[in-house]
Parts: C-alpha cells; sequence; structure tokens
C-alpha cells in the first residue's frame, strides 16, 4: 500500500521543483520590474511591501497551482506559468494608473498602495487561474 502511494513521489518531485523554479524566476523578474527594492524593504520592516509582494506571489501561484492540476506535461506547465507572470506585470502597470508614485508610495510605507496593488494581482492571479480550461 505505502509502494502504490509513494509510486506518485518522482511525478510530485518534477512538479514541485518546476514550481519552486516558477516562484524563483517570478520573484526575481517581478523585483527587477518595479522600482522599489522589496527584499530590502522587508528587511528593514516594511509592511506595505511584505503585503504588496506577497499577495503579488499569490496571485501568481494560484495559476500555476491550476496549470500543475490541469497541464498535459512540465513543458504546459512551465508555458502558463510564463504567462501567469505577464500577466502579473501587466497587472503591475495597470495598477500603477489610478495610483501616482505607486512604488515611492509603497517604499515609504504607505498601506492603501500596496494594499490596492497586492489585491489587484490576487485577483488577476484569481481569474487568470480560472480561465486555464484546457
Amino acid at each position: 500500500m505505502i509502494l502504490q502511494s509513494l509510486a506518485g513521489l518522482p511525478a510530485f518531485l518534477v512538479y514541485f521543483c518546476t514550481a519552486l523554479i516558477a516562484v524563483v524566476a517570478y520573484l526575481f523578474v517581478y523585483t527587477r520590474v518595479t522600482p522599489h527594492d522589496e527584499f530590502q524593504l522587508i528587511r528593514d520592516n516594511d509592511p506595505a511591501a511584505a503585503i504588496a509582494l506577497g499577495l503579488s506571489l499569490l496571485g501568481f501561484v494560484l495559476p500555476v497551482v491550476s496549470a500543475i492540476a490541469h497541464s498535459a506535461n512540465v513543458v504546459d506547465c512551465l508555458i502558463w506559468s510564463l504567462i501567469a507572470l505577464i500577466v502579473q506585470i501587466i497587472v503591475y502597470y495597470i495598477v500603477k494608473i489610478p495610483v501616482p508614485n505607486l512604488s515611492g508610495r509603497i517604499a515609504s510605507g504607505e498601506m492603501a498602495p500596496a494594499i490596492w496593488l497586492g489585491l489587484s494581482s490576487l485577483a488577476a492571479g484569481a481569474l487568470n487561474a480560472a480561465c486555464m480550461i484546457y
């Protein structure tokens, strides 16, 4: 029984490692697109940066979860993860439109712009995940 349960372990490891690589790639790209240094701000105990980045990460991970659940193979999963990354970058630029100096305001610790960005990213990620029907 245990051996039967462990039969899926190789596939689990492949998809889990693929997801981790996608997350690291997302964080690398996203933190270079935004003008503020999220990780430095988080190290400096700026909750606005943590909220914005954390919710953005959730907005990215939701479609990745959907891609893992629905993809035909790992390459398919990576393609949809790339699409999820692109969607999150687009959301960042759209969210900046009604909030002038969004990054500067997050860097100065303002919570409202951070929550706006984070929840917008999460909403877009949820929609993105739901649209991944193959």
